[in-house]
């Protein structure tokens, strides 16, 4: 067995002040055995010498020594020759009527067809890892001051030069800001562009996530329809002529799949303009396009400056890495960057230094080429599972772009009652309806397809549609 450490954390802290009034042998006898009682110290967790726990509380050392000596009397503490004094190993352990006990055991690991799950790369991620290890092992002075809210100029550029490239977005180094993800530049957006009560347009279906980001911030909400098109602007402007802002998903729509037409993104376009109004392209999944060209962006085709592009690396390489962008217009650049400096002063720099050079050797553009004949490959597993059981009458459309799929219900039979049965067969789905805006919801399974092998997508699929 392996030897106890001897010299733990000065736990005495725990004891700034002696808390009660009277003997100070009592009093510290009580407060000690509370904290064993409550479990605050551990059995076998050695007790800090009595000459350094009388000068901590300013008590002289024989009250120390009798309150031990009481605890070890009483079967809460034990002395060791030579070593000290210890918490008992077993000892009676009372639950704090404040406490919260969190239920013991890892979270359970997702189950196929759960969105939001990235596609984990070995290649990829070794590249990172050696990238780190030697941006860590020459660490410059960049990781040792407080440096740009915005990111490192660095990483702003070669994020600008991607999106340039691969998705047609109007930008450079000093229009990007690098952010956590999606919901902190929302965050961003909402307070330094809107008020509370403004009106803003969202899908119908949307983005549940967004939805809240808008809503908790006072917003209020019309929910625009979306049809195979993308969304509506002239029924946007119908329903609510006065919006400060749209947010949209044109070229994957999340969660229905389809992509804005160009009528629909002019009219789009036009109607900021008109309206000196914002609009938020969420382009959570754009690298993700199995069929024909990459589409391009909504940003790359307004010369107005009325749209705030947003990104995420988390689809592309994982959450984990907490990485993402927001392309911003001159007239918000100054309040978004202000905003961030106040409640996160800065990305982090060994992340983004790996991230940058990910970026500029070729390593990304590489990962996005595996993983998108990894995730086409088990969409098309998933497909197969959907419709191995014909009588379930479960019709599925596969997608083209993406990360996901919807899956049709039959007539009468509601999404939310399957959920559960889905769940039991392994299989993890989100209810479509769940993310209706207003009106009649629509009937669905929303599915994912990235994160996990083809095989156990189709057997989880196949065992789901074969108990329908």
């Amino acid at each position: 067995m392996s030897k106890m450490k001897t010299n733990p954390a000065d736990w005495s802290a725990l004891i700034p002040v002696l808390p009660d009034d009277g003997p100070h042998t009592a009093a510290l006898y009580r407060t000690i055995r509370r904290l064993i009682e409550t479990g605050t110290i551990a059995p076998g967790t050695k007790l800090p010498p009595t000459r350094d726990l009388a000068a901590r509380l300013k008590v002289s050392r024989g009250s120390v020594v009798a309150a031990f000596e009481m605890l070890i009397a009483d079967g809460f503490a034990e002395a060791r020759t030579g070593a000290g004094t210890f918490v008992a190993g077993q000892v009676p352990v009372l639950r704090a009527p404040d406490m919260v006990v969190e239920a013991a055991g890892d979270i359970a690991p997702p189950l196929p067809g759960t969105l939001g799950i990235a596609t984990a790369d070995a290649r990829t991620l070794k590249t990172f890892r050696t990238l780190l290890s030697w941006h860590l092992a020459r660490p410059g002075f960049e990781h040792f001051h407080y440096g740009d809210p915005r990111g490192s100029a660095d990483l702003r550029e070669a994020v600008a030069s991607y999106l340039r490239t691969a998705r047609g977005v109007r930008c450079d180094g000093a229009s990007v800001v690098i952010t956590h993800g999606t919901q902190q530049a929302l965050d961003l957006f909402i307070r330094s562009a809107l008020q509370p009560g403004d009106g803003v347009w969202i899908e119908d279906p949307c983005y549940p996530m967004a939805r809240t980001a808008f809503a908790e911030a006072g917003m209020r909400l019309s929910g625009i329809p979306v049809d195979g098109e993308g969304l509506d602007p002239l029924a946007g402007e119908s329903l609510m002529p006065s919006a400060r802002a749209v947010y949209v998903t044109p070229s994957h729509q999340f969660p229905l799949g389809v992509t804005m037409t160009m009528p629909r993104r002019l009219a789009l376009i036009d109607w900021a303009r008109r309206n000196d109004a914002w609009i938020v392209e969420d382009d959570y999944d754009g690298e993700f396009r199995y069929a024909g060209p990459p589409l391009t962006s909504l940003q790359g085709m307004d010369d107005t400056g009325h749209v705030i592009y947003v990104g995420t690396f988390s689809k592309a390489l994982f959450p984990g890495l907490r990485m993402g962008y927001m392309v911003v217009p001159p007239p918000l650049r100054e309040k978004v960057v202000a905003l961030k400096s106040r409640t996160d002063r800065y990305p982090p720099t060994l992340a983004e230094a790996a991230l940058t050079d990910l970026l500029r050797e070729g390593h990304f553009a590489a990962h996005l080429r595996r993983a998108r004949r990894r995730t086409e490959a088990a969409r098309n597993e998933l497909v197969v599972g959907l419709l191995s059981n014909p009588r379930a009458g479960i019709e599925v459309e596969t997608p083209d772009q993406g990360l996901h799929l919807i899956a049709r219900l039959p007539a009468g039979v509601e999404d939310t009652a399957l959920v559960e049965k889905a769940r039991a067969a392994g299989l993890g789905v989100r209810a479509l309806s769940s993310m209706s805006v207003s009106g009649a919801p629509r009937q669905g399974l929303v599915i994912g397809f990235s994160g996990f092998s083809g095989e156990d997508l189709r057997t989880a699929a196949s065992r789901f549609v074969a108990s329908l």
